[in-house]
């Protein structure tokens, strides 16, 4: 009974996603659902960025494929530009699992220095039909106050 009232807690926690913003039905004779989820950047607070991924509410494997399209959406200073990761990679800055399998969704923050631009990139950890699903959104910093002159433009 205990194991029974855990997995119920688990199925009602994963459908009350409170970034869901919207939930599209694909049809009546599917179990698949496209969900819509919204997240704010946690140290670029004036970022928001939209994710639109395929959930199957009967399957142990949500498909990898997944959008994004992020926005100014505040105020982006110059103190939240020097808190995150520089480097090539970037950072996540948030991951959902996909599949008991060890498949996660994340969204990376990668700086563009150079273009003074965030890019946002949204991808599967596992490998599906020879691929591995992506998808890129980025956030010119051009008219904010974080907006510094490239250092060594290119001719």
């Amino acid at each position: 009974m205990k194991k029974l009232c855990i997995c119920i807690s688990l199925l009602l926690t994963v459908a009350c996603d409170k970034n869901e913003v919207g939930d599209i039905s694909l049809g009546v004779f599917t179990t698949q659902d496209i969900k819509l989820n919204t997240l704010v950047d946690p140290l670029v607070t004036g970022v928001t960025c939209h994710v639109a991924s395929i959930e199957a509410d009967l399957s142990l494997s949500d498909p990898s494929d997944s959008s994004i399209a992020c926005r100014q959406t505040g105020e982006i200073t110059t103190a939240m530009i020097a808190a995150i990761d520089k480097t090539k990679s970037g950072e996540v800055v948030f991951k959902k699992s996909k599949s008991i399998f060890f498949k996660t969704m994340k969204i990376r923050r990668v700086f563009d220095e150079q273009s003074q631009t965030l890019m946002y990139v949204s991808y599967s950890t596992k490998e599906t039909s020879g691929s591995f699903k992506h998808s890129l959104s980025t956030v010119p910093l051009w008219g904010t106050k974080a907006y510094r002159s490239p250092s060594n433009p290119s001719v």
